[in-house]
């Protein structure tokens, strides 16, 4: 949960590192290079969630300033952070109209929801960010308006390479847990670790997770080389850990029985936790499109 907030507050940070000003990153980044200061990602919303184009919060220009309205929902780190990178409407409808605009706490009119109840990911706060005549300088635009959707889409490559890696990351504490686990327990005068069942099971699991992780890396040098098929590959990399990393996980809960239901074994935490990889930085569904999208453009010699 603290890894996969860190790598928000971090994708945050290249936002504004590649698209701000020289001001701009003066600015905001020392401090939240030393995180000192906190940043939220401020993209979802209640009626726009995978389809992020229909996005309704409203900046409208007034002088020197926008006049920000509107709800983001989910949002992690909500209510603590210092720096809301948020997506508004400035233009007409569909992905062309949006811009990003850096909101700073205490700007009058910024509020938040109550905490959300959730299943896992309890490390940190998930609030609404609720937007009600706030006025925001255009100084803090990060580049031109309209392409505010791009820069959001840019810092998801990155955002769903983090949340496999956090997916894989804390599967591979699962299994290492599994290990130990079948190691030590017993059944039928025997180690467990010594049933051929269950060593086909733990050979499975530590496979899925190495191959998961090798396609995460190809993602990551490709999105690093900026080739022109990275995002396609994130998406795939993204699918793959964070479906890999909850199946792993869960089989491990499994090895460990009804011990691994009890909390202090720490397997159930890992489980409810990683559950929610496989819906944030784009639904695992989103991921399929995407991919297929790149497999019918290049069959049609797009």
């Amino acid at each position: 949960t603290v890894a996969a907030y860190i790598s928000i507050h971090n994708m945050c940070a290249w936002m504004i590192d590649r698209y701000g000003s020289d001001e701009q990153r003066q600015r905001f980044l020392p401090k939240l290079c030393t995180m000192e200061h906190l940043a939220s990602y401020c993209l979802t919303e209640p009626g726009a969630g995978s389809d992020a184009a229909a996005l309704k919060t409203k900046a409208v220009l007034d002088g020197d300033h926008y006049v920000l309205d509107g709800q983001k929902q989910f949002i992690s780190g909500a209510g603590v952070s210092d720096i809301y990178v948020v997506m508004a409407r400035t233009g007409e409808a569909g992905p062309g109209g949006i811009s990003t605009i850096v909101v700073e706490k205490d700007t009058p009119g910024l509020s938040f929801g109550a905490n959300e109840k959730k299943m896992g990911w309890n490390a940190q706060p998930t609030r609404a960010v609720i937007l009600e005549n706030c006025r925001v300088p255009v100084a803090n635009r990060l580049g031109p308006e309209g392409i505010g959707f791009k820069i959001a889409m840019a810092g998801l490559d990155g955002g769903r390479l983090n949340i496999g890696a956090c997916s894989l990351g804390g599967a591979q504490g699962a299994l290492d847990k599994a290990l130990a686990y079948a190691r030590e327990r017993k059944a039928f005068g025997s180690a467990i670790a010594d049933f051929q069942a269950l060593q086909f099971k733990l050979a499975d699991m530590a496979t899925e997770l190495e191959a998961a992780r090798s396609l995460l890396w190809r993602a990551a040098a490709a999105l690093d080389a900026k080739t022109p098929d990275a995002t396609r590959l994130c998406a795939m990399a993204k699918r793959i850990a964070t479906d890999t990393g909850f199946e792993v996980a869960n089989d491990a809960l499994q090895i460990h029985g009804g011990y691994g239901y009890l909390a202090d074994y720490g397997i159930e935490k890992i489980v409810r936790d990683l559950r929610v990889h496989q819906i944030l930085e784009g639904t695992n569904e989103v991921m399929r499109m995407i991919v297929a999208r790149g497999l019918v453009g290049r069959a049609k010699g797009n």
